[in-house]
Protein backbone atom coordinates (compact mmCIF):
# COMPACT_ATOMS: atom_id res chain seq x y z
CA UNK A 1 0.00 0.00 0.00
CA UNK A 2 1.63 3.18 -0.82
CA UNK A 3 1.69 6.31 1.00
CA UNK A 4 -1.16 8.95 0.33
CA UNK A 5 0.32 11.94 -1.19
CA UNK A 6 -0.21 14.04 2.03
CA UNK A 7 2.21 11.98 3.43
CA UNK A 8 4.97 12.48 0.62
CA UNK A 9 6.95 15.23 1.15
CA UNK A 10 9.23 17.05 -1.64
CA UNK A 11 12.65 18.24 -0.76
CA UNK A 12 14.49 20.12 -3.73
CA UNK A 13 11.86 19.08 -5.90
CA UNK A 14 12.67 15.23 -5.43
CA UNK A 15 9.28 13.54 -3.47
CA UNK A 16 11.01 11.57 -0.43
CA UNK A 17 8.77 8.95 1.79
CA UNK A 18 8.44 9.06 5.78
CA UNK A 19 9.48 5.64 7.63
CA UNK A 20 6.72 5.22 10.02
CA UNK A 21 7.33 5.25 13.99
CA UNK A 22 10.94 5.98 13.17
CA UNK A 23 12.62 9.30 15.09
CA UNK A 24 13.69 12.04 12.65
CA UNK A 25 16.47 14.55 13.99
CA UNK A 26 15.63 17.83 11.99
CA UNK A 27 17.04 21.27 12.04
CA UNK A 28 15.79 24.34 10.26
CA UNK A 29 17.48 27.96 10.46
CA UNK A 30 16.40 31.42 9.98
CA UNK A 31 16.57 33.19 7.14
CA UNK A 32 18.73 36.21 7.80
CA UNK A 33 22.09 36.42 9.61
CA UNK A 34 19.37 38.87 12.72
CA UNK A 35 19.74 36.12 15.63
CA UNK A 36 16.97 35.25 17.82
CA UNK A 37 16.70 37.19 20.82
CA UNK A 38 15.80 35.34 24.17
CA UNK A 39 12.32 36.11 23.92
CA UNK A 40 12.10 35.16 20.74
CA UNK A 41 13.75 31.60 21.45
CA UNK A 42 11.38 30.94 24.25
CA UNK A 43 8.44 31.57 22.07
CA UNK A 44 9.96 29.20 19.47
CA UNK A 45 10.68 26.83 21.54
CA UNK A 46 7.00 27.00 23.21
CA UNK A 47 5.91 25.94 19.65
CA UNK A 48 8.00 23.20 19.22
CA UNK A 49 6.45 22.06 22.24
CA UNK A 50 3.18 22.70 20.92
CA UNK A 51 2.25 19.36 18.97
CA UNK A 52 4.24 17.16 21.50
CA UNK A 53 1.89 14.00 22.42
CA UNK A 54 -0.35 15.21 19.06
CA UNK A 55 1.33 14.93 16.04
CA UNK A 56 4.79 14.01 17.39
CA UNK A 57 6.71 12.33 20.43
CA UNK A 58 9.60 15.16 21.09
CA UNK A 59 12.48 13.37 22.45
CA UNK A 60 14.59 16.77 22.40
CA UNK A 61 14.96 20.23 21.55
CA UNK A 62 17.32 23.35 21.34
CA UNK A 63 16.83 26.66 19.77
CA UNK A 64 20.09 28.41 19.46
CA UNK A 65 20.23 32.00 17.80
CA UNK A 66 20.35 31.16 14.39
CA UNK A 67 19.05 27.52 14.40
CA UNK A 68 17.00 24.86 15.59
CA UNK A 69 17.50 20.82 16.42
CA UNK A 70 14.75 18.60 16.80
CA UNK A 71 14.59 14.83 17.73
CA UNK A 72 11.54 14.01 17.27
CA UNK A 73 9.29 10.51 16.52
CA UNK A 74 5.54 11.31 14.27
CA UNK A 75 2.97 10.11 15.74
CA UNK A 76 0.21 8.32 14.04
CA UNK A 77 -3.37 10.16 12.77
CA UNK A 78 -6.46 8.26 13.25
CA UNK A 79 -6.77 5.99 10.00
CA UNK A 80 -3.08 4.92 11.01
CA UNK A 81 -0.87 7.16 8.87
CA UNK A 82 2.44 8.66 10.27
CA UNK A 83 1.64 12.64 10.84
CA UNK A 84 3.99 14.37 7.60
CA UNK A 85 7.34 15.97 8.70
CA UNK A 86 5.84 18.38 5.89
CA UNK A 87 2.79 19.51 8.07
CA UNK A 88 5.04 19.11 11.25
CA UNK A 89 7.42 21.47 10.33
CA UNK A 90 5.04 23.53 8.87
CA UNK A 91 3.47 23.53 12.17
CA UNK A 92 6.19 24.83 14.53
CA UNK A 93 8.27 27.25 11.94
CA UNK A 94 4.85 28.87 10.49
CA UNK A 95 3.44 29.86 14.11
CA UNK A 96 6.57 30.55 15.71
CA UNK A 97 7.20 32.65 13.13
CA UNK A 98 3.94 34.71 13.17
CA UNK A 99 4.89 34.71 16.93
CA UNK A 100 8.48 36.17 16.36
CA UNK A 101 7.48 38.42 14.05
CA UNK A 102 4.95 39.81 16.31
CA UNK A 103 7.74 40.06 19.33
CA UNK A 104 9.33 42.23 16.84
CA UNK A 105 6.72 43.91 15.16
CA UNK A 106 7.45 43.05 11.40
CA UNK A 107 6.31 40.51 9.02
CA UNK A 108 7.48 38.08 6.20
CA UNK A 109 9.20 34.85 6.19
CA UNK A 110 11.36 33.89 9.93
CA UNK A 111 13.06 30.70 8.52
CA UNK A 112 14.34 29.05 5.77
CA UNK A 113 12.09 27.22 3.60
CA UNK A 114 14.45 24.12 3.16
CA UNK A 115 15.49 22.06 6.33
CA UNK A 116 17.75 19.23 6.96
CA UNK A 117 16.11 15.79 8.35
CA UNK A 118 17.90 12.59 8.80
CA UNK A 119 15.83 9.09 9.12
CA UNK A 120 17.42 7.47 12.73
CA UNK A 121 18.03 3.82 12.42
CA UNK A 122 19.44 2.29 15.60
CA UNK A 123 19.58 3.36 18.99
CA UNK A 124 23.23 4.22 18.85
CA UNK A 125 22.48 6.58 16.49
CA UNK A 126 19.68 8.05 18.06
CA UNK A 127 21.49 8.86 21.54
CA UNK A 128 24.59 10.64 18.94
CA UNK A 129 21.91 12.66 17.48
CA UNK A 130 20.67 13.60 21.30
CA UNK A 131 24.28 14.13 22.72
CA UNK A 132 24.56 16.14 19.66
CA UNK A 133 21.73 18.54 20.18
CA UNK A 134 22.46 18.47 24.15
CA UNK A 135 26.07 20.03 23.63
CA UNK A 136 24.99 22.02 20.53
CA UNK A 137 24.85 24.95 23.11
CA UNK A 138 28.06 24.16 24.80
CA UNK A 139 30.03 23.87 21.60
CA UNK A 140 29.21 27.13 20.47
CA UNK A 141 29.77 28.80 23.70
CA UNK A 142 26.60 29.42 24.89
CA UNK A 143 26.72 27.78 28.36
CA UNK A 144 29.64 25.97 30.36
CA UNK A 145 27.03 22.95 30.80
CA UNK A 146 24.16 21.81 28.42
CA UNK A 147 21.56 21.93 31.47
CA UNK A 148 22.62 25.95 31.77
CA UNK A 149 21.10 27.01 28.51
CA UNK A 150 17.21 28.12 28.90
CA UNK A 151 16.17 26.77 25.72
CA UNK A 152 17.37 23.20 25.24
CA UNK A 153 14.39 20.93 26.64
CA UNK A 154 15.08 17.02 26.67
CA UNK A 155 11.95 14.36 27.38
CA UNK A 156 12.69 12.64 30.72
CA UNK A 157 10.76 10.47 32.97
CA UNK A 158 10.55 12.92 35.69
CA UNK A 159 10.77 16.80 35.39
CA UNK A 160 14.17 17.51 34.17
CA UNK A 161 15.36 20.97 34.24
CA UNK A 162 12.69 22.74 36.15
CA UNK A 163 15.23 24.87 37.86
CA UNK A 164 15.13 28.19 34.51
CA UNK A 165 12.14 30.54 34.17
CA UNK A 166 11.86 29.68 30.30
CA UNK A 167 11.40 25.47 31.46
CA UNK A 168 9.29 26.64 34.34
CA UNK A 169 6.62 28.53 32.32
CA UNK A 170 6.59 26.07 29.93
CA UNK A 171 5.79 23.56 32.33
CA UNK A 172 3.56 25.65 33.87
CA UNK A 173 4.57 26.70 36.88
CA UNK A 174 4.66 30.30 36.61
Amino acid sequence: MSLPLEHKYDRRKLPHYQQADRPLFVTFRKLDRELLSPEARSLVLQHCLHGQGTKYQLHAAVVMPDHVHLLLTPMRDSPGWPFALALILKLIKGTSARSVNKLLARSGPVWQEESFDHVIRGDASFKEKLEYIRQNPVRRGLAARPEDYPWLWLECVKPCGSDTPVRQFLRGLV
